[in-house]
């Protein structure tokens, strides 16, 4: 399924990538520094169940593109909800620790995602399975910080660093206000929708 046996420690960062961008990277590199990871994986989902069918572009256009822009070798794109049959970020993480026991998994997602994580399916889950990282993105950090999942897991947060986060067990969750990347997916459909109409 990947080709060879995953390093120890792996952050998790899944989504659309519709496109894939360099606030992906960010995000990743970022994770890789802080966190003391070996990889990262990036899980491009099928279909994201939040977001509507149209307008997302085919699912192997956006893993090629993905491939493209991850160009650092310890960030690995992956097919695995579509290989997997998973369709919630749940139970890709459950499949995930099942098939790799030994391996030491961190879930990596920006504010706007701790922002309205209360409407995934088993969220609360996400948290108690293994630890969270919570990225700053411009526009979201208060709200996400003030939001259900943050006031409901407050007793876990850690303040940085956290060189040993992937060793924790879970709950634990971190919010690192990184340098903010300005990049966003929705603005690069708009734009390119925008030179395509020219």
């Amino acid at each position: 399924m990947l080709g060879h046996l995953p390093k120890p420690r792996i952050g998790l960062l899944g989504g659309s990538f519709n496109p894939a961008h360099e606030g992906h990277v960010h995000v990743s590199v970022e994770a890789l520094k802080r966190l003391d990871l070996d990889e990262v994986w990036w899980l491009v989902a099928p279909q994201n169940p939040l977001k509507p069918a149209s307008g997302m572009a085919p699912f192997a256009s956006r893993l090629k593109q993905a491939r493209a822009v991850a160009r650092d070798r310890r960030i690995r794109v992956l097919d695995l909800e579509a290989r997997l049959g998973t369709f919630y970020t749940a139970d890709t993480i459950a499949a995930l620790q099942a098939l790799f026991p030994r391996q030491r998994f961190v879930w990596l997602m920006g504010a706007d995602n701790l922002a309205q994580i209360r409407y995934w399916r088993h969220w609360r889950s996400i948290f108690k399975r293994l630890p969270v990282a919570v990225f700053a993105r411009p526009t979201y950090c208060l709200r996400a910080l003030a939001g259900l999942a943050a006031r409901r897991f407050a007793r876990w947060r850690l303040k940085p660093p956290a060189q040993r986060f992937s060793r924790l067990e879970p709950p634990a969750w971190i919010f690192l206000p990184v340098k903010l990347d300005p990049s966003s997916a929705t603005a690069i459909r708009s734009r390119e929708g925008a030179l395509f109409r020219r």
